[in-house]
């Protein structure tokens, strides 16, 4: 199981997570990327990670 989370202190608010995020569990709203549905549903494909420039996405494993 792979659990995705958004550190709201680096997120810069370029929406390309939400975007990209296959598993659609992200979202943007005011300015900021959030994990708008189960965060357990992440797939564990690391897109929103790769795509983010800011470094403020993060996938953990558990």
């Amino acid at each position: 199981m792979f659990v995705v989370t958004i550190d709201q202190d680096k997120c810069e608010g370029c929406g390309e997570c939400a975007e990209s995020c296959p598993a659609d569990i992200l979202g943007f709203e005011n300015g900021k990327a959030f994990v708008s549905g189960d965060a357990n549903d992440c797939m564990g494909c690391e897109t929103c990670v790769s795509v983010c420039p800011a470094g403020a996405t993060s996938i953990e494993e558990k």
